[in-house]
């Protein structure tokens, strides 16, 4: 009696071509994923934003007897809001780039490196991630505008949202930079956490930038986020009843060789140089994985 072979069945599984709109797919999904990852962190969200409110209601309240002569009648918690601003986006949209590094740990990131999507558009979809989650913390922290005497004038919020949102992307390119070469989350954190308060605490959003000490002056200048600060505060100081001399002292605007930068100027310089660091992160990724 012939014992009977049995063939398996060969199924042909087809890999479909890539085309705009998979990578437009695939970006999509990604974004998706960090918001839902975010959402899902009650306790980061948080956690986020709880330092740039102590900065703002707790040090502000606390220093402006100290400071109230040197502000001509404007309260420091008015005067230091767009800094916090830009603080809680540079806060959360450098760590929103940990979730790159968290996938390569688990394994998540090689499944997703074998979907036939470009790896360009699994960073894309993480950059626009993390400028979501980024902008979204600024947002909130807007709402409180009304608590520290700025106004909800729309043409002003509608600017600052849009500063917002450059800044979100910036600064979400340069953690995602950082994180396309290391492997470590610890190791990510104690980089982040070393470059978040330097950049804040000289980029003036605690401090004007006029009349700055030779040497402050220069690391002023040549921090980016300087160029973020300076046109939020002097957006808000345009939609405030504030003396002249007090517009001159606290926000006198950024100066090259006694050229006072355009405000155009310097959200084009935080473009410009959102795209330069994510083009980077894209290629470093690219060699990485």
């Amino acid at each position: 009696m012939s014992a009977v072979t049995t063939v398996p069945e060969v199924i042909a599984v087809r890999v479909p071509e890539r085309s705009w709109r998979s990578e437009l797919r695939a970006v999509k999904i990604v974004w998706r994923r960090e918001l839902i990852r975010f959402v899902s962190d009650k306790a980061g969200m948080v956690a986020w934003l709880v330092q740039p409110l102590l900065f703002l209601f707790v040090l502000g309240t606390g220093l402006q007897q100290l400071s109230a002569a040197s502000t001509d009648g404007v309260d420091l918690k008015t005067f230091i809001f767009p800094g916090m601003l830009s603080f809680a986006v540079v806060f959360t949209a450098m760590f929103s780039a940990i979730t790159l590094v968290m996938d390569r740990e688990l394994g998540v990131m090689r499944e997703m490196m074998v979907a036939p999507v470009s790896r360009t558009s699994i960073l894309l979809g993480k950059a626009l991630g993390g400028t979501t989650v980024a902008a979204s913390q600024g947002i909130v922290m807007l709402v409180l505008a009304g608590l520290v005497d700025v106004p909800y004038d729309p043409l002003m919020l509608l600017g600052l949202i849009v500063l917002l949102l450059i800044t979100a992307f910036t600064v979400t390119a340069f953690g995602l930079m950082v994180a396309t070469r290391i492997k470590n989350i610890r190791t990510f954190t104690s980089i982040m956490q070393l470059f978040v308060f330097p950049l804040i605490f000289l980029s003036g959003s605690l401090f004007p930038v006029a009349n700055l000490p030779t040497w402050l002056e220069l690391l002023n200048r040549v921090n980016p986020l300087t160029y973020v600060v300076d046109p939020m505060r002097r957006l808000v100081f345009d939609h405030l009843d504030v003396t002249d001399a007090a517009r001159a002292s606290l926000a006198p605007g950024v100066n090259w060789f006694d050229w006072t930068l355009p405000v155009w100027f310097e959200v084009a310089l935080v473009l410009l140089l959102g795209l330069v660091l994510m083009a980077i992160a894209v290629r470093q990724f690219l060699r990485a994985e």
